[in-house]
């Protein structure tokens, strides 16, 4: 059939092809509505699909705000395949933008799909470098170097690590006070008992986060007369103000000396008393 219309027309850009890529099932429920607070809980933690944000932790993020809402006969996949586009900005949303329409059917391909964008296999594989070389930084307490480790293992939850593996790692990444701390808990060798009564050790002792859980990077010497001044840098102190002393003095202008006129003593002359004239041969 011969197409009529004018060039003009011809020229014209589609008015078709741009349905979004998220298909959201009919919602037939009559009065349904996303409240607005919900829309604000969403978009207060955006992901911006910057290298350092983990996509998993967004989904458990997702997953929590929108498990507070329940709406009588909607599914709450529904309610997520209409809520997400919002929890998405920056690289992210116009990763979303570049999807084919009508292409994401279900809550579960939305996921895979943005897992498997920002999450490639290679961050996989530094992650679980990350975690098998991992060791207690030198000013760590004990409870930071676990909060550290197990935010590595949240971030990467296919690590495919067994809990074995995972305490394992853990004990031989700890200092040796730590260790022999883990070891009296357990009333002999940490390593002797089972996994479960591990955790549970690692849990207890992590709870208790003091001051004097870190670890000591220097003794000093408590004989001098500045309490945790050793000897020496006490002497260098000394020698320091010292210097700085000398040379405030130098610097200093020197007090005008104030002139003293001369008077007599015996008659208040402005002579000396030397050049007093002698009387009857006395001076």
């Amino acid at each position: 059939m011969d197409d009529n219309r004018t060039m003009a027309q011809l020229l014209e850009a589609p008015t078709v092809g741009y349905e979004d890529a998220i298909v959201v099932p009919e919602i037939t429920t009559e009065n349904f509505e996303l409240k607005h607070g919900l829309l604000t809980l969403v978009q207060n933690k955006q992901s911006f699909g910057h290298d350092k944000e983990y996509p998993h932790a967004h989904i458990r993020y997702f997953n929590k705000i929108t498990s507070t809402m329940k709406f009588p006969n909607v599914p709450s996949t529904s309610v997520k395949l209409m809520l997400f586009p919002f929890s998405l900005e920056s690289a992210t949303r116009i990763w979303l933008e570049k999807e084919p329409p009508r292409s994401i059917l279900t809550w579960y391909d939305l996921v895979s799909k943005f897992i498997n964008k920002f999450f490639p296999p290679s961050k996989t594989t530094n992650l679980r470098n990350e975690i098998m070389r991992f060791q207690q930084r030198f000013d760590e307490t004990f409870y930071e170097a676990w909060d550290r480790f197990n935010d590595l293992l949240r971030a990467c939850p296919h690590h495919g690590f067994s809990e074995l593996h995972q305490l394992d790692t853990f004990y031989n990444a700890l200092n040796s006070n730590d260790q022999d701390s883990l070891n009296s808990a357990a009333g002999g060798n940490f390593l002797d008992k089972m996994p479960r009564d591990c955790l549970i050790i690692i849990e207890s002792k992590s709870k208790v986060c003091n001051s004097h859980n870190k670890p000591v990077v220097a003794k000093v010497s408590s004989s001098s007369s500045t309490p945790g001044i050793s000897p020496d840098v006490a002497e260098l102190k000394d020698m320091v103000k010292a210097l700085l002393l000398e040379k405030k003095n130098k610097t200093q202008a020197p007090t005008p000396v104030k002139t003293v006129k001369e008077s007599c003593v015996t008659c208040g002359g402005t002579h000396s008393y030397r050049n007093y004239p002698a009387i009857d041969g006395n001076v």
